[in-house]
């Protein structure tokens, strides 16, 4: 056999560990992973002194979304261009429905949107108008379809649900076999903080934490979990910002429930104090749920490291800055309120994580890849054809120079914003070349990929989001009877 690639030479954080091996590559697909593997190979790239991971997997992505305020100013191909810049070669991207939609046409527009991408996707099907039609006639097919992950938001106005929904959303789930994800935060308590803070004069974005304290989130994680406790529906928490809500997570956990969490490097490099800045220069740090403390940075680094939190996203929610458009779009005067939420973090997820995880010697490579490929790969129903270097497995691998320090800018980032939060900031590890199903996208801070390699990733039903089969009482209220 010929192989099409072999990678040789490299640290590989492979199935079985961290080997010195060399990975054969044929027809897309991992054929042999080893030392000396004696087999021919129409290319071949020497990938000593460097390490070998299975390509990123980023679960929380906003790609060609609409939004009521600012444009997300990404789509599949700027958007998968950062990707492959960052060593991510699969994205979940959120199928965004607005109020009054077709969720099922929402879809195939998105099916359109993403034959640009440069990397393999799949998506949320986000829901922020669950009428009867979308929930019972519109959600199975598209469950049945491949589209097997639902995120709902308890916060914002016209996206946010309120309980009776969530319910509905919830009994959905469990009936068609999807798994639920959730911004968790108190949309009422925020609206009445908002109104208190902007009366009082504190407008500026240095305030907006104080709209959404920890409380309006720990809150709305407890919520959301006894509402799936009581529906016995498998649930992740999206962006865990603290150690508050994080010990409620944990506390489920220990009593067996189905609850899985991600957090976000900002929340792991950024604090409150970022958003304390000249003018209107906070605007490029408010995301919501806001930075927190530093305290709050190392409960969440204790929390990865016991397994409590198993996935980093980047919740790349791309605005510009300097647009009317983007962080402008109220004018530089504007209150906190009306200044979009979120910040680009696609491109640099993974060197940021890399290097203040496994640089700086809090988390192992094998905790890393875990974190960012392999957990999100099982999570989200793609295992083992992604997440993993084994046979078998799809070709979707990144080379690190776990030496080179690189100084993060916004020109690295290949995204269409106008901002990095990360400019400035120095990392000890950086991805050298980023291949999809044995295909080069990235080599070297340049783009390879022309765009349209991407595939879509249909996802069949697994057992991992299977509920637990218990509810708290006798009786089962999504079949309407008694266990």
């Amino acid at each position: 056999m010929e192989l099409d690639l072999l990678i040789s030479g490299g640290q590989v954080v492979a199935a079985g560990g961290v080997q010195t091996a060399d990975i054969g590559i044929k027809d897309g697909k991992i054929v042999a992973v080893g030392k000396d593997l004696g087999l021919a190979a129409r290319e071949t790239v020497d990938a000593t002194g460097k390490i070998v991971t299975p390509g990123g997997i980023d679960s929380h992505v906003h790609l060609d979304q609409p939004a009521p305020s600012a444009k997300m100013c990404d789509d599949f191909d700027t958007g998968s261009a950062s990707a492959a810049a960052g060593g991510t070669t699969t994205v979940v991207s959120f199928a965004w429905q607005e109020p009054g939609d077709s969720l099922a046409e929402v879809v195939q527009g998105y099916h359109e949107k993403a034959r640009a991408s440069r990397v393999d996707y799949a998506f949320h099907l986000t829901i922020t108008d669950p009428t009867e039609t979308v929930i019972e006639e519109e959600l199975p097919k598209l469950v049945a379809a491949g589209n097997r992950s639902i995120k709902i938001f308890m916060t914002y106005k016209g996206v946010g649900l309120d309980d009776g929904q969530i319910l509905r959303v919830l009994d959905a789930a469990r009936r068609y076999g999807a798994l639920v994800c959730v911004h968790a935060e108190h949309h009422a308590l925020i609206e009445y903080l908002t109104e208190k803070l902007l009366k009082a004069g504190l407008k500026a974005p240095k305030y907006f934490p104080l709209s959404k304290p920890m409380v309006a989130e720990r809150e709305a994680v407890s919520r959301i979990i006894a509402l799936a406790e009581a529906l016995d529906v498998p649930i992740e928490i999206f962006h865990v910002s603290g150690a508050e809500s994080a010990a409620e997570i944990e506390r489920a956990q220990k009593r067996g429930l189905k609850v899985w969490a991600e957090t976000c490097p900002h929340y792991l490099t950024l604090t409150t104090d970022n958003l304390d800045l000249p003018g209107f220069e906070g605007a490029k740090f408010i995301f919501g749920p806001p930075a927190r403390t530093a305290a709050d940075q190392e409960a969440l680094w204790k929390a990865i490291d016991d397994g409590v939190i198993s996935v980093i996203s980047s919740d790349h929610s791309p605005s510009k800055y300097d647009d009317p458009d983007g962080k402008k779009v109220a004018g530089e005067d504007a209150p906190f309120s009306a200044i979009p939420n979120g910040v680009p973090g696609l491109a640099a997820r993974l060197p940021v994580l890399f290097s203040e995880g496994v640089s700086q010697g809090r988390i192992s490579l094998e905790k890393f890849v875990d974190l960012v490929s392999t957990t999100p790969a099982k999570l989200f129903g793609l295992y083992p054809q992604k997440g993993v270097i084994d046979t078998g497995s799809d070709a979707d691998l990144v080379i690190w120079d776990p030496n080179a320090e690189v100084t993060l800018t916004n020109a690295l980032m290949h995204h269409a914003s106008d901002y990095t939060p990360y400019e400035g900031m120095t990392v000890t590890g950086y991805p050298v070349a980023t291949y999809l199903r044995g295909q080069l996208l990235f080599k070297d801070g340049e783009l390879v990929a022309t765009g349209g390699e991407g595939q879509y990733l249909a996802r069949e039903a697994y057992p991992l989001i299977e509920p637990a089969g218990r509810f708290p009482t006798a009786f089962n209220p999504v079949e309407g009877k008694l266990q």
